[in-house]
């Protein structure tokens, strides 16, 4: 089939993923190798963080609120200090995907502001926001940037982070771990360096159990990838460290495989999104018949995809459970992840780390190099003009 400009549609084949010569060649941007270095990037933030001189927060006393500010994987690791320090956190921890600050914020908070770049307008101007306000500042990087200068500007800690050519959303983790290890220092969770060692051992595992060399049959990441094809996604996350592994899964699919994908948390996500299951992609084959009118495409079905976690209110595994019959009663398929793991930060790398794999592996499975798309830097580009 091709499309109305000439371009073939992309066929999700299973057979590339067990094809070793092809996972080689079909991944030049080295995505594989950099999702299986995610033990090594949360072990070498921790480092750059204490060296980096994160715990001196501790030192102004507790602020009023923390605020993380950054965009795509910025924001992301802005949710991950939140979830991971839980409903019970003693302050706010608002994350601002934005140019301006609420007007809330001043002297009595901390912002924390995020960049893969360390160019990023956004960020930039709000850590200009946040000094002109008097808040106090942390700020994490790459080095000899705009951004390590308005820290050094501001006397505010700077954490340098290792980045990878072209895939900023292979920085969340160098981004995240410096806010936990300053929301440690605050007494807001116990994230030390046996937390983060444990999250690397379990991303270790897990890069062992998705390698390019193991059979789709018993290889995780490959086998959601295949049931990640089957449909477009609609991923629930049942506890606050589930739901933002649902956000991550999302936004990957979209920036390496191009994927469209629909994201949410339990108990919300079943009243926003619930009707999905009796609407017009639920229960289609995605390889229907539409005989000469190729215009007209395949034509896709929803797949529910549930991210449990350990912190699960009892009410939202009811919820859960009750979506799980629905989802099945209509001939919507359904898969079911559990994250793994002690604390927070363990079963949420769990989650995301298994998700990375997925979204290589489905774009590799499309034929795609799972880089993030063209797209992608030609908006950068276009912006920042």
């Amino acid at each position: 089939m091709t499309l109305s400009g000439g371009a073939s549609v992309p066929r999700f084949d299973p057979s590339r993923l067990d094809d070793q010569a092809y996972l080689a060649d079909g991944d030049p941007s080295g995505m594989l190798r950099t999702v299986a270095s995610s033990a090594a990037q949360i072990r070498t933030a921790y480092r750059a963080a204490v060296e980096a001189g994160a715990t001196r927060v501790a030192g102004q006393g507790r602020p009023r609120a923390l605020v993380v500010a950054g965009v795509g994987a910025a924001g992301i690791a802005g949710d991950v200090l939140n979830a991971v320090c839980g409903p019970g956190a003693p302050l706010p921890i608002v994350t601002v995907r934005g140019y301006r600050l609420p007007g809330w914020i001043g002297a009595a908070d901390m912002v924390m502001v995020l960049s893969f770049t360390g160019r990023g307008d956004e960020a930039l101007a709000l850590g200009a926001e946040a000094v002109r306000r008097g808040c106090s500042l942390l700020a994490a990087g790459p080095a000899d940037t705009p951004l390590s200068a308005l820290a050094a500007q501001a006397g505010a800690p700077f954490v340098p982070i290792s980045t990878v050519a072209g895939q900023p959303a292979a920085t969340m983790w160098g981004l995240a771990v410096p806010l936990l290890v300053a929301a440690s220092a605050l007494g807001l969770t116990d994230a030390g360096e046996p937390v983060f060692e444990a999250a690397a051992q379990r991303l270790e595992d897990i890069a062992h159990r998705c390698r390019p060399a193991s059979d789709s049959f018993i290889n995780p990441g490959k086998t959601l990838a295949m049931e990640l094809a089957d449909g477009i996604p609609m991923i629930w996350g049942t506890a606050p460290i589930a739901a933002v592994a649902a956000h991550r899964l999302a936004a990957q699919l979209a920036e390496q495989a191009g994927c469209p994908a629909v994201w949410g948390a339990l108990p919300e996500a079943a009243h926003d999104q619930a009707g999905v299951l009796d609407g017009p992609l639920a229960a289609r084959d995605i390889f229907e018949d539409f005989g000469d009118d190729e215009a007209s495409g395949p034509r896709a079905r929803v797949r529910l995809f549930l991210l449990r976690d350990a912190d699960e209110h009892p009410e939202v595994a009811e919820r859960r459970q009750t979506s799980l019959r629905l989802a099945q009663d209509r001939g919507v398929p359904v898969s079911e992840i559990a994250s793994e793991g002690a604390h927070p930060f363990e079963r949420l790398a769990a989650l995301v780390g298994l998700g990375d794999f997925a979204a290589a592996y489905l774009a590799l499975g499309y034929g795609l190099d799972p880089a993030p798309m063209s797209v992608i830097a030609e908006l950068r580009a276009r912006v920042s003009q």
